[in-house]
Formats: structure tokens, C-alpha cells, sequence
């Protein structure tokens, strides 16, 4: 693959606005063919000026947004092996990846949990952020990240960031592409991607991802499986309907409930080595995602059309864990017990989207108005088994422990959950041009969101009507640099009460930004300067006072953040491309946040195309972030541990050599320096990431 298919920040690519937008299907003639765009994970200079619907659904490119804009795209994924979300994010500026357990993770921007997660453009609502499985991003054409708040697209969240997943579309132009890799930990991996035109108005896309691998972690296997198919269909010259269907599954054996003590009973630091584990023998996790969605596209005039969309998801959990808790005694490794839980785990999404957009003329001026309405019907069934004979064994010294633990019988102690939510939402959205170098951006979502239902043993009933407000302003400096400020709003439902009973007003996240953008080089390169200031008002704090079992709330400020992030991404010149961000975050109103949070982060990638060897490219992804801590809880001893995270920095290499021009090979080599590092301090439990590895792969395409 050659260094100019490599593009990750600040552009969007023609795969991503053909999916998205129907702009070119609505400024088509009604005698004309529509034109059929087939792009394969190519490098083109034109990727910053394409539209990004995550933000505004206007149409916009990302330099006339007035929010910080990432793209990760299919040719980044393709060149360092970002094969999961994880990974993905870990290339973003200003995202951190909380990876708490092997198959469970918590994504963080500017400070607030990222809890507002899309699928071509259509949000999946969700109380939390955290993901369990590691999504494939073998479907995936690309991955958009907005941060700060997004209210008017998403609804419900807080003021982090929302990650949109871009699905491969169809294409018209026959391709047929196969990669079949192996890596450290007995790691194999085959891909199938192809497409085709059924005829000059269809086309077809299937994916097939098969990935099984061991791991350095002691006794964690895992066995993915992955199928995508996905129609573009034209049905008149106006008319353009797309399916797309996803079939993830994903089998874990002895993967981690939990994650290693951090400290000992006297206070002082655990050491591990990378591969220890609290999983047993017999543990399992098994989550297997289904997911539809359906569009149809209508063009009404010229520069007016009218999208429709619904999604069903089903997301399956199956499991037996095991987690071990307290802490260990230093000399001898003893004091820790086992707990074991079966949990299954079923959510279902039925989401509608309805939606206008186009152009009008007013003052001499064209300007840009869009409107439309959402809902989103959401099921969440838990349920917990255990053990209470069998169920809490003790453990020996881990370091030597071969994951031996007494089976359990669950059949006591039955909890779960069973909740039903609904949120429905309008939305309108403009920009109204002032000048030809001067717009001005607004809009309002107004949201409501009911929940019914019962959490073990807690009533979860909220109902929250909130409406949510955009500003923004762009200005164009010259051709090449433009300014801008914004300011948006979105909300989190609570359930606590409040002294007289009633419900608390929900957390409202408020996010200010003002910033800088440029095209340079020829267009071939684009810088983001943001500086922005987040913040949450509302937060439910128990009074002082309350009795436990009927404890009362008020509501107070949450976690301020503000900071600045620098991107620079793009080709700089014909044999090299780079993609660089610094990210700096303050935090205010939570101690613990802080500690675990970096403040800075520093994000390089870059590939070299090597002149005197046709074919032959090297690359590097490296990843910074400065030192964190977490304060532990006191001990009996008296003892108040804190668990220290140095600054550390992993360095990943690749190389590519394109045998011919269907044949190439890749070699990956991850953590070159065998940094070793704790995944998170998001939790008071943690685990190590992996050590030094490898991958290399054989791709063809035709």
C-alpha cells in the first residue's frame, strides 16, 4: 500500500459524503444518470473539503464546521492494523481508551465520558459509554470523532465527543480484496471485502472477518466473527434506498471480570508480570451484536431532499465470570477471594430518523436549513446467578496461579434488570451567510427522554424534557484560513429526588470553543488549532445527612475542563504523509478524574514512501501521554495508597511493500520498546498492556 492512501485527521473522505449526503444525488438533472462514485481506500487531496454529517447535517465541509473534526480513515486502519474501536481511538487526538477489563472499555474526551456512539450518521442512545466486546472495524470505511457537545444530533450525553462509524458502502466499480495475516500469540486473521454492480443502478457489498488469536494475557483466547452486507440501490432517477446488515460475534475464554490489585495490604505498589491474570479456566464471555439499518433517499428539487432511516440493533451478552477482590498481603501473596457471577445480557434498539435538508436564497445570499424529527425505543434485560457455597473461593498467590477455581453451580442469588426507555427529539439546524467569508451557524433539539423499569433492586424511572441549543460563527480569513467559535449544549437524565421527592433536573453539559483552521500546501494538508471549555451544572450530590436508604439529592457543578488541541494532518510532500496532534486537558470539580486523566497527549503518525525502491514503504504510530494516579481507599492500617502511572510513550512500526499491483505485504511490529504500562486508572483494579509483538499480512486486490 503506498504512503498516499494514508490519510487519518481533519478530512473526510468521498466514500463518507457519497454515504451520508445526498447533495450529489440532488443536484442532478432528471434526464442525467447519477453518476457512480467508486473509491477504494484511496488517498485524495479533496478529503478536507467533503461533507461530515456527525456535527449539523448540512451538508458542511469539516472547514466550515465550527467544531473540532477527526477522521480515521480506512487507509490508517489498513497501514498500523487498527483492527478494533480500541485502537482506532487510541490514533484520536484528545481520546483516552479506559480499557478496564479484556472485554469491556470506556472511551474519554475533554475530561467527560463518551457515551454518544453513531452508525452512519444515526445515534445509538445508551445510559454509559462502555462497550463490551471490542467492535471490528473491518466493516468500517471510516471513523468520525466530534468533540465536545453534539446535542443536536445525538440527544442525551455529555460534553465529550460523539464517534460516528462510517460502514463500507457498495461500489459500482467490481473490486474484490483479501488479506490473511499472523502475529505474536498464535494471532491469524483473513478478510474478504467485495463488491460490485448487480447493474448500472445496483450495487452489492459483503464483508467476512474471521480473527482467532491467544494472548499474552495467561489462558484469554478469542474468536471473532464478522459478516457484512450492505445495497445501494437507485430506484428512479430521485430515489436511492441503501440496506446494510452487521453480524458480530466475538467468544471470549478467560477473559478478565475485574483486573489485578493495584497496591498491597500495606499500601505499597503491585508489580505483576504482563501475562498474569484473574480470570479461571472455566470463565467465558460471549457478545454477539445484529444489527439492520434501512434508508431511502428522496431528492425533491434540485437542492432539497428528504432521508428517512431505521435501525434495529440487538446486542446478546453470555457469560460466567470470575472476579477476585480485596487486597493481597505482600510477603506471602495471600488474602485475595474469588467471586463468581453468571450475567446474560440482551438490549434492542428501534430507532427512526426523518430528515430534510437544502438550500435557499434570501438577501441575495444561499443559505442552508435543515429539520427533522428522531425516536429511539430501547429494551435492557440483566440477569445475575451465583454461587454462595462454591462461589467465593480463596486464591493463592496469583503470580503462580494456573486459573484453577472450584466450577460453580449458579442457581442463587437471582437479580437483573429490566428497562424500557424511549427518548423522541426535533431538531432544526441553519447557516445563514452574512458574507461570503462570514456564516453564521444555530440550531435547537428538543429532547425528551422516559425510562421505565428496575435496575437490581432500584427504580430507574426518569422522565427529562430538555431542549438543546447550537451556536456557531465561521469566518474566512483568505482561501486558505478560517476562524471560528461555537457553543452547544446536551444533557444526561438522572434518577435521584431531590428533599421533596421530586425528580432532579438532568445534568446539562455546556461546551465552548473557539478555534483556527487552514488548507495548505496545495489543500494537500489541514491544521486544526481549538482551545475549548467544558462543564457540567446539575450533578446529583446526596445530602448531607440522608438516611441510606432514602438518600436525597441536589444538584451542584460537575467536572469543568478546558484545554487546547492541535492537529495537523495530510501529505507534505509526494513520499511523505503525517498525521501529528497535542492534546491538553485541565480539570476542575473531581480530584479522582483528574489523577487519572493525562493531562497532555502527544499523537504521531507518518509514512515514507522510499524513492529508490519501487513498492517499499515504512511508517510509525507513536503515542504519548504524560504521568497519572489514582488515590486508593484507606486501609485498615491507616494506609492511603496511590497507585502512579509514569508518562509513557509506545512506538509502533510498519512496513509495505506493494509486490505488484495487486499483491502486497505488510509487517507491523507494536510497543517496539516493550514499554510496560497499565491499560487505565479508571477503576481501583487495573492490568498491563500488551508487550512487545508483531503482525504481518498478504493482501491482494483485483
Amino acid at each position: 500500500m503506498s504512503s498516499t492512501k494514508f490519510l487519518r485527521l481533519s478530512q473526510l473522505s468521498l466514500v463518507t459524503s457519497a454515504l451520508l449526503s445526498g447533495h450529489a444525488f440532488a443536484a442532478q438533472e432528471k434526464e442525467q444518470p447519477i453518476e457512480k462514485i467508486a473509491v477504494y481506500g484511496q488517498h485524495h487531496k479533496n478529503y478536507i473539503t467533503e461533507e461530515a454529517q456527525s456535527a449539523t447535517k448540512l451538508g458542511l465541509t469539516i472547514k466550515e464546521t465550527p467544531q473540532s473534526i477527526s477522521v480515521v480513515s480506512r487507509a490508517l486502519m489498513n497501514d498500523f492494523s487498527l483492527d478494533d474501536l480500541n485502537s482506532v481511538l487510541e490514533s484520536t487526538p484528545g481520546v483516552t481508551v479506559e480499557q478496564i477489563e479484556t472485554d469491556r472499555t470506556y472511551f474519554k474526551a475533554r475530561g467527560f465520558e463518551i457515551t454518544n456512539f453513531q452508525v452512519n450518521g444515526m445515534g445509538m442512545p445508551q445510559d454509559n459509554g462502555s462497550i463490551q466486546g471490542t467492535l471490528d472495524t473491518s466493516i468500517f470505511d471510516s471513523v468520525e470523532i466530534v468533540r465536545g457537545a453534539n446535542g443536536l444530533m445525538t440527544g442525551a450525553g455529555n460534553p465529550s465527543a460523539t464517534v460516528n462509524m462510517v460502514l463500507k458502502r457498495p461500489t459500482y466499480q467490481t473490486q474484490v480484496n483479501a488479506s490473511v495475516s499472523y502475529g505474536s500469540w498464535d494471532s491469524k486473521r483473513l478478510e474478504l471485502d467485495a463488491s460490485t454492480a448487480l447493474n448500472e443502478n445496483h450495487a452489492v457489498r459483503a464483508v467476512f472477518t474471521k480473527h482467532k488469536a491467544e494472548s499474552y494475557l495467561d489462558r484469554y483466547e478469542q474468536d471473532k466473527t464478522i459478516y457484512y452486507l450492505a445495497y445501494e440501490g437507485q430506484l428512479t432517477d430521485s430515489t436511492v434506498v441503501t440496506a446494510n446488515y452487521v453480524n458480530q460475534k466475538k467468544d471470549a475464554d478467560s477473559p478478565l471480570w475485574g483486573a489485578l490489585p493495584l497496591y498491597y495490604s500495606d499500601g505499597s505498589a503491585t508489580n505483576f508480570d504482563e501475562s498474569t491474570s484473574t480470570a479461571s479456566d472455566w470463565s467465558y464471555w460471549n457478545n454477539t451484536t445484529e444489527q439492520l439499518f434501512l434508508s431511502i433517499e428522496q431528492a425533491i428539487t434540485n437542492t432539497w431532499f428528504l432521508k428517512a432511516s431505521y435501525a434495529h440493533l440487538e446486542n446478546e451478552q453470555d457469560s460466567e465470570l470470575f472476579y477476585v477482590y480485596k487486597t493481597p498481603d505482600r510477603e506471602t501473596g495471600l488474602g485475595l477471594i474469588g467471586y463468581a457471577s453468571e450475567y446474560d445480557h440482551k438490549d434492542k434498539h428501534d430507532i427512526l430518523d426523518i430528515y430534510a435538508t437544502g438550500k435557499f436564497n434570501l438577501f441575495g445570499m444561499e443559505h442552508d436549513l435543515s429539520f427533522g424529527v428522531n425516536q429511539a425505543d430501547m429494551d435492557n434485560d440483566d440477569m445475575s446467578l451465583y454461587d454462595n457455597e462454591n462461589g467465593f473461593p480463596r486464591m493463592p498467590e496469583l503470580g503462580g496461579w494456573d486459573g484453577t477455581a472450584p466450577t460453580p453451580t449458579f442457581d442463587d442469588g437471582l437479580t437483573g434488570a429490566d428497562i424500557t426507555s424511549r427518548q423522541r427529539s426535533a431538531y432544526i439546524s441553519t447557516r445563514i451567510r452574512a458574507t461570503d467569508s462570514l456564516s453564521f451557524l444555530a440550531g435547537v433539539s428538543h429532547v425528551n427522554w422516559e425510562t421505565e423499569g428496575e435496575s437490581y433492586g432500584k427504580a430507574k424511572d426518569k422522565d427529562s424534557d430538555q431542549t438543546v441549543p447550537y451556536y456557531g460563527v465561521v469566518y474566512d480569513i483568505n482561501e486558505r484560513f478560517s476562524t471560528y467559535a461555537s457553543y452547544t449544549e446536551t444533557f444526561v437524565p438522572q434518577t435521584e429526588r431531590d428533599i421533596n421527592g421530586d425528580y432532579l433536573d438532568p445534568i446539562t453539559g455546556k461546551s465552548s470553543e473557539i478555534g483556527l483552521k487552514a488548507q495548505l500546501l496545495d489543500d494537500n494538508l489541514f491544521v486544526t488549532f481549538a482551545y475549548f471549555d467544558a462543564k457540567q451544572e446539575g450533578l446529583a450530590i446526596a445530602v448531607p445527612g440522608s438516611q441510606p436508604d432514602d438518600t436525597r439529592y441536589y444538584g451542584a457543578d460537575g467536572i469543568n475542563s478546558d484545554g487546547f488541541e492541535i492537529e495537523m494532518s495530510g501529505r507534505l510532500n509526494d513520499t511523505l504523509s503525517a498525521s501529528f496532534s497535542y492534546s491538553n486537558v485541565n480539570i476542575d470539580g473531581d480530584e479522582l478524574v483528574k489523577d487519572y486523566t493525562p493531562e497532555n497527549q502527544v499523537k504521531l503518525a507518518l509514512t515514507q514512501k522510499v524513492p529508490q525502491i519501487d513498492g517499499l514503504t515504512f511508517g510509525l504510530n507513536y503515542q504519548w501521554q504524560d504521568d497519572t494516579q489514582r488515590v486508593q481507599p484507606t486501609q485498615p492500617s491507616g494506609v492511603v495508597p496511590v497507585t502512579k502511572q509514569d508518562a509513557y510513550g509506545l512506538l509502533n512500526l510498519m512496513a509495505t511493500y506493494d509486490i505488484n499491483d495487486n499483491v502486497s505485504v505488510n509487517f507491523n511490529i507494536n510497543n517496539v520498546t516493550n514499554e510496560k504500562y497499565l491499560h487505565s486508572l479508571f477503576w481501583e483494579q487495573g492490568y498491563y498492556g500488551a508487550p512487545r509483538g508483531y503482525a504481518m499480512s498478504l493482501n491482494w486486490q483485483l
